[in-house]
């Protein structure tokens, strides 16, 4: 059953609950359209108050109820209000403002990060070491090396240009042209700009550019140090700047500017302030005026950009930044440099590029050659080009002149095919003086003096009397003068002319170089002996033993390979009593600091004796004093010349060895085919006794022009006499009737009597000494015949088979006594 409302108070119209719900809305409408209600919408507890008012109304009904005016006031009139609620689920009516921060957060903020920053800042700069001198890059304080003549005047400068200067070397205008192009600021600042800094860092964040600004503290310390690399980067900028901090605490200003102008680089291949005064004015830095520092400063920007410009013709770019220079420089001083401007508005004018090559012509053998030494004592060509050594060679300059002009006088009208090398070496000490290598290394890097090793021929044979004097025999034994001669392992051995009678002794086979003996002598006193003496004189010892295991007693005839260096070195022994000290090109090396790193040696080797010495020039000075000796055109008219020459069988190589008291010096010529590179005959005209003495004579003339005049020593007469052949039995002669009218002069030539009578006179020879207008052998060279005198082992020349006649057999000589002095 539906329960009804109770009646209405008494009194109140029926209508009247209706219009009470009625003002109770409009009330809500109103308060919900007013300030006090939030944005834009009504609450929850506003629609909550609506509900209740309304289940009031349907309750009560009265005006005195809950939900009536008056009442306990719920939600409507008179209560709270229905816009007090908190309005949690209506949407914020505050917009964008929202997202702004509030200042005190942002103020916070601020300062954790600027702290952070500092903090970082401080970090970094704690933990960047200064830099120390041995922190400094290999490359910074490189310099070139020089090489220089044996006079000390300069042979070629290699390497990097650079000269170490210090500041008290640098003029203050130097110094103040590099300040007003690079920093102006350097006196005053503490190693950095922060202007320039400023604009550098903003150009590299903004992406224009990644710019430099940087002050010469910074380049110093970016070009000297290691660890500050080139590459452009933020990150190497900040650690660039706190080592130029730290560095302009630690060292003085003046250090700074010194390290830095002998490490900066100024175009044309100098670095350095030195080297640029010398590449582009030629003069030392301290002679350079205001404006000639002003355009190298001005240079320092971007040399390698300047080169090109000039080098194009075109001045712009370097007139430019003259121009910044010098008024720079007016800024910096307007007393001393202000009327620079007006003055020289025009860059000073520069000499020429000097692109030398210094291997250019001869001098390109001479460097080699050092090169190479350095290299053997353990100094390379990089440490040449870097260190900054001062090394002085052997070579005389005037007669390395003399050499080239000797070769090339007296063998113009030769082949190109045929190739000569020279070479000379002081005894007394081992100083290649001078050589001939070729005409030009640029075109043709061979070293014919030094790296030609071709068969010593004849020019061996000295080597071979060494050593049968120093075994105890005499310049007064007799050898077989007749060929062909059998030893063991090698072909029949003959001669280029026997000796009549078949026997000669020491000193006459020497000058006539009869083939036969020195073969004789070699089996006399063993391969071995001949070996140790020609190693200690200088000759190759594996080029030695190799040819005794091909050739065996051909080496006692020259089949061995030598250079002209090694035989001019290897006479020595024979100019200075015995001793040979190491053939070497260079005298010392000093470095940077003046300390001789490398000091010439004076340790020498007593090959043989004295003694043996001396004789052996005994027989060595006939070569060249007796009518008959192969080496007469090298007699030297005011002085002692003792010598031996060499040909090898069909005439491929040919030899000259001779020597003064004070130069021994080798003459070797070949002849190469330019298409097969294979050797090749000299012809019949080239033999020992022509070409080749003829360069020795011109060469020697001339390098002893002025010398004084040193005997030889005076004969020792070593040794026993150990005939290994019958002496010649003397030929009786008539007494001849005395000539009333004529005078009684033997004479003497220095040769003992070997035929049992006189030597033949000029007139039976046809020829004097040293007559190279005369031909006594029917050849039209002037010389005697001395074609094929050594070289191989058979098949043509001298050592091979005679023509059918039978060869004569050496004597065992295990069967005699050796002939040797207790």
């Amino acid at each position: 059953m539906r329960r009804r409302d109770p009646d209405p108070a008494p009194g109140r119209r029926p209508e009247a609950a209706f219009e009470d719900t009625q003002a109770m809305l409009a009330a809500q409408a109103r308060s919900e359209r007013s300030p006090g209600s939030g944005p834009g919408g009504r609450s929850r507890r506003g629609r909550a108050g609506r509900a209740v008012a309304a289940e009031d109304t349907v309750v009560s009904g009265g005006p005195g109820g809950p939900g009536g005016p008056g009442g306990r006031g719920g939600r409507g009139p008179g209560g709270r209000g229905p816009g007090d609620g908190d309005g949690d689920d209506e949407p914020d009516s505050r917009g964008w403002k929202r997202f702004v921060p509030s200042w005190k957060i942002v103020l916070a903020s601020f300062t954790v990060v600027t702290a952070g920053v500092f903090g970082m800042i401080a970090v970094g700069y704690a933990n960047t070491p200064v830099p120390s001198a041995t922190d400094k890059q290999d490359s910074v304080d490189d310099q070139g090396s020089v090489i220089y003549y044996s006079d000390k005047t300069p042979l070629a400068r290699l390497g990097v240009k650079r000269t170490l200067v210090t500041i008290d070397k640098i003029p203050r205008h130097v110094q103040d042209a590099v300040i007003a192009a690079e920093n102006r600021s350097f006196r005053e600042d503490n190693g950095i700009d922060f202007k320039g800094m400023a604009r550098s860092l903003w150009s590299t964040v903004s992406g224009e550019q990644v710019q430099g600004a940087s002050t010469i503290t910074q380049q110093m310390a970016r070009n000297y140090y290691d660890g500050l690399s080139q590459e452009r980067s933020i990150q190497r900028k900040v650690k660039e700047i706190f080592v130029a901090i730290k560095l302009d605490k630690e060292i003085s200003k003046e250090e700074i500017l010194t390290q830095y102008l002998n490490t900066i680089y100024f175009g044309r291949g100098a670095h350095g302030i030195q080297a640029a005064a010398q590449a582009f004015f030629n003069k030392d830095v301290d002679k350079l005026t205001p404006e000639m520092a002003a355009y190298l400063a001005g240079r320092i920007q971007n040399p390698d950009a300047f080169d090109r410009a000039e080098n194009a013709k075109n001045l712009a770019s370097t007139q430019e930044r003259y121009d910044y220079v010098i008024k720079g420089m007016a800024q910096i001083d307007p007393a001393k440099y202000g009327s620079l401007p007006a003055k020289s508005p025009t860059a000073p004018k520069r000499i020429a590029v000097r692109n030398k090559d210094y291997y250019a012509g001869i001098k390109g053998y001479m460097i080699t050659e050092v090169l190479r030494e350095l290299k053997r004592k353990g100094i390379s060509q990089e440490d040449v080009e870097r260190g900054g050594y001062k090394i002085y060679s052997t070579f005389d300059k005037r007669l390395m002149l003399a050499a080239k002009k000797a070769v090339q006088e007296n063998t113009s009208g030769l082949s190109s095919e045929i190739h000569t090398g020279l070479a000379a070496v002081d005894p007394r000490n081992g100083r290649v003086v001078a050589f001939y290598g070729g005409p030009n290394f640029l075109k043709r890097e061979w070293n014919d003096a030094f790296m030609s090793e071709k068969q010593a021929a004849s020019a061996f044979k000295p080597y071979v009397l060494a050593a049968w004097l120093e075994a105890g025999n005499s310049l007064n034994s007799y050898l077989l003068g007749k060929g062909p001669i059998k030893a063991p392992g090698t072909n029949d051995i003959k001669n280029s002319h026997d000796i009549p009678g078949g026997s000669v002794n020491t000193i006459r086979a020497t000058a006539e170089s009869v083939n036969t003996a020195f073969v004789q002598m070699g089996m006399e006193v063993g391969l071995e002996e001949v070996v140790k003496i020609a190693a200690g004189a200088g000759i190759g010892e594996d080029n030695l033993q190799k040819t005794v295991k091909d050739h065996a007693f051909a080496l006692t005839i020259g089949s061995g390979p030598v250079t002209p260096v090694q035989q001019a070195g290897g006479y020595s022994i024979f100019a200075n009593e015995g001793k040979h000290f190491e053939n070497h090109v260079v005298i010392k090396v000093v470095d940077r600091d003046k300390t001789v790193v490398l000091p010439e040696s004076t340790q020498h080797t007593q090959v043989i004796s004295p003694d043996s010495a001396a004789d052996a020039i005994v027989a060595l000075e006939q070569v060249v004093k007796d009518p008959r000796g192969t080496g007469r055109a090298a007699a030297l008219y005011d002085r002692p010349v003792a010598g031996k020459t060499g040909t090898n069988d069909e005439n491929k190589e040919a030899w000259f060895v001779g020597f003064t008291p004070q130069l021994s010096t080798a003459v070797g010529m070949y002849r190469q085919d330019k298409k097969t590179n294979a050797e090749e005959s000299l012809g019949a005209e080239i033999q020992g006794a022509t070409y080749p003495t003829r360069v020795w004579h011109a060469f020697m003339a001339e390098a002893m022009k002025g010398k004084e005049v040193i005997p030889f020593p005076p004969r020792a007469n070593v040794g026993t006499d150990n005939n290994i052949v019958p002496k010649p039995t003397p030929t009786p002669t008539p007494s001849p009737t005395p000539d009333p009218f004529g005078t009684e002069d033997p004479g003497d030539d220095g040769i003992p009597e070997d035929l049992g009578d006189q030597q033949p006179s000029p007139d039976d020879q046809g020829c004097l000494p040293g007559d190279i207008t005369c031909d006594s052998t029917g050849d039209d060279t002037g010389f005697p015949d001395e074609n094929g005198d050594g070289g191989g082992d058979g098949g043509g020349g001298d050592i091979g088979s005679n023509g059918g006649a039978p060869a004569a057999v050496a004597p065992d000589p295990r069967g005699r006594p050796s002939g040797q002095r207790p």
